[in-house]
């Protein structure tokens, strides 16, 4: 039993070697609220810990935004590419139009 115990006191007690991305158990990255060993963890996209619902759907909230703005600035780059490429292509018809003088 007390090897159970001591196992898990490591497991928060550990310094992610070799992973520097992942977050850390002991603080919400958000307000960054010390997380208790024996309080209730909001895990969000299976790594992230926040200490509370509130927290974590906030965090929800500004990775929609994100992808949001990421997917119109993409779209417009699109956009800008494509119209680019008509105009090389020669799809784009203009027409000169030159006045007679009588």
């Amino acid at each position: 039993m007390a090897a159970a115990h001591l196992a898990c006191a490591f497991f928060f007690d550990a310094e992610p070697v070799g992973e520097p991305r992942l977050p850390a158990l002991d603080a919400c990255p958000l307000c960054a609220k010390p997380l208790g060993r024996d309080s209730d963890l909001f895990m969000y996209r299976g790594d992230t810990p926040f200490c509370s619902e509130e927290c974590r759907d906030e965090q929800m909230q500004f990775d929609a935004i994100r992808a949001r703005q990421a997917a119109r600035s993409a779209a417009r780059r699109h956009q800008q590419h494509s119209s680019g490429a008509e105009s090389r292509s020669g799809h784009q018809v203009t027409r000169k139009a030159s006045a007679v003088a009588s």
